[in-house]
């Protein structure tokens, strides 16, 4: 079940903060780098970002986390993350859908490390197009990717 998370609530924050460094922490792993933004973050810092978060849960446990900002009509996927236990079992899948379920007539934007091939493929997989990179550290290179639905669902 996917339910909106109040990131403003401490334990709520701290629920969704473990789950990012967990999922980080691999990705961090994948394209040999450290040096993840979101590794830096604190629980307050993420209480503050301004996205809106959404939780896959099962059992009342949460198992992934999407969160997104809207700009009239597009919507940035700001952070995918899965508990590493829960990889490979549909959970960002079902995130994703339901986002784009929610918004079908919005564009949607995400951005992943290159070197990040389990996310790249997610992504190409669901219909992104890659529209840019972008070198933002040494061992670092951004993907920005989007997916118009009204264009792609023609």
């Amino acid at each position: 079940m996917i339910k909106t998370i109040d990131i403003t609530n401490f334990e709520s924050a701290q629920e969704v903060f473990s789950i990012q460094i967990a999922a980080y922490k691999i990705e961090a792993a994948i394209i040999g780098s450290y040096d993840l933004p979101p590794l830096k973050e604190t629980i307050e810092t993420l209480q503050n970002c301004g996205e809106s978060f959404f939780g896959y849960y099962s059992e009342e446990r949460l198992y992934g986390v999407i969160s997104i900002n809207i700009d009239r009509h597009v919507i940035e996927v700001c952070r995918l993350v899965v508990h590493p236990n829960f990889f490979k079992k549909g959970v960002a899948q079902a995130l994703l859908n339901f986002i784009e379920n929610e918004n079908k007539s919005k564009k949607l934007k995400v951005s992943t490390a290159t070197k990040n091939t389990p996310a790249v493929n997610f992504y190409k997989k669901n219909r992104f197009q890659l529209v840019g990179e972008k070198i933002v550290s040494e061992h670092i290179t951004l993907a920005f990717f989007e997916k118009n639905e009204k264009k792609l669902d023609r």
